[in-house]
C-alpha cells in the first residue's frame, strides 16, 4: 500500500495505547509496522512468511525498536502456536493488510483461537468485507460463520489506487470485536447444512441433517420462523437459536 493517509487511518482503527500488545500479520516492507510503532505499544509481534523481507526491511526496524519482535513463518500456523494464554496472556490486538487469497482461511483460524484478540482490524477485498458484514436479506455462510464468534463492521473503503501495483478490485477495512464465548461445536455443521443450497427453503436444506419434515416444521414454527423462508433472510440471532434447537443432542 502506497497511500500514507490510508495507512494512518487503518492503524487508527486499532486505537493503540502504550499498554497494548499488537500482533501484525504480513508486515511486508514495514509500512504499517512503522505506523504502529509510532503509537508506542508495549509490544508489537509481526509475523512474516518471507525471509527476504525480514532481512532487507524488517530487521532494521527490530534494531531500532526494542518493543518489536518479528516471527518468521506463516500466520495461518503461527497464530495458533503464539496465542495460547500461557504464551500471550495479555489481551492483545491484531491487525494486517493480508493477501486476499488467505482471507477465508485466516478468518477460520481466528474463529478457532481459544485466546482471541480483543479487536481485529483487517484490510480485505471489498466484496469479501460486504459478505462478512451482511445482514438479512443477504445473510450467507461466510457472514454466519464470522458473526457467530464476533461482531464485524466495515469502517472504511480503500480505493485500488492506494496500492502499487493496483489490484483489480477495491478494498475495505473491517473491524471485528470477538465475543467472550463462541458457538458450540455443532454450529458449523449446522450452518453448512442451512446454507447448502441458498435458493432452497430452510426446511428443505435442514433435511440434510437427517431430520424429518414434520420435526423441522414443528421446530421452525416454535421459533417463529416460516419454514418456506430462505436462509439469507435469517438474522444471526435466529441462526444461533435454530442451531441450538436442531443440534441439542
Amino acid at each position: 500500500m502506497k497511500d500514507s493517509r490510508a495507512l494512518d487511518r487503518i492503524v487508527s482503527v486499532l486505537d493503540i495505547t502504550p499498554a497494548d500488545v499488537v500482533v501484525e500479520i504480513g508486515p511486508g516492507h514495514g509500512e504499517l509496522t512503522r505506523r504502529i510503532l509510532e503509537y508506542g505499544p508495549k509490544e508489537l509481534i509481526a509475523i512474516e512468511k518471507d525471509p527476504a523481507l525480514i532481512e532487507y526491511y524488517l530487521q532494521k526496524l527490530v534494531d531500532e525498536h526494542n518493543n518489536l519482535r518479528v516471527i518468521e513463518g506463516d500466520a495461518l500456523t503461527e497464530l495458533p502456536r503464539l496465542t495460547p494464554y500461557s504464551l500471550l496472556p495479555t489481551p492483545y490486538k491484531l491487525i494486517g493488510n493480508i493477501p486476499y487469497y488467505i482471507t477465508g482461511h485466516l478468518l477460520r483460524v481466528l474463529g478457532e483461537l481459544g485466546n482471541k484478540p480483543a479487536v481485529i482490524v483487517l484490510t480485505v477485498q471489498k466484496e469479501v468485507a460486504e459478505r462478512v458484514c451482511a445482514q438479512p436479506p443477504k445473510m450467507n455462510l461466510l457472514a454466519a460463520s464470522i458473526q457467530a464468534w464476533g461482531a464485524p463492521e466495515i469502517v472504511r473503503y480503500i480505493s485500488k489506487k492506494s496500492f502499487k501495483p493496483s489490484p483489480q478490485v477495491d478494498s475495505a477495512v473491517i473491524k471485528i470485536v470477538p465475543y467472550k464465548e463462541g458457538p458450540n461445536t455443532n454450529f458449523y455443521p449446522f450452518i453448512h447444512a442451512l446454507f447448502s443450497q441458498p435458493r432452497k427453503t430452510i426446511l428443505n436444506n435442514l433435511k440434510t441433517l437427517g431430520l424429518t419434515r414434520e420435526n423441522i416444521e414443528k421446530g421452525l414454527l416454535s421459533a417463529g420462523i416460516d419454514p418456506k423462508a430462505r436462509p439469507q433472510n435469517l438474522s444471526i440471532k435466529e441462526i444461533k437459536k435454530l442451531s441450538q434447537l436442531f443440534t441439542r443432542n
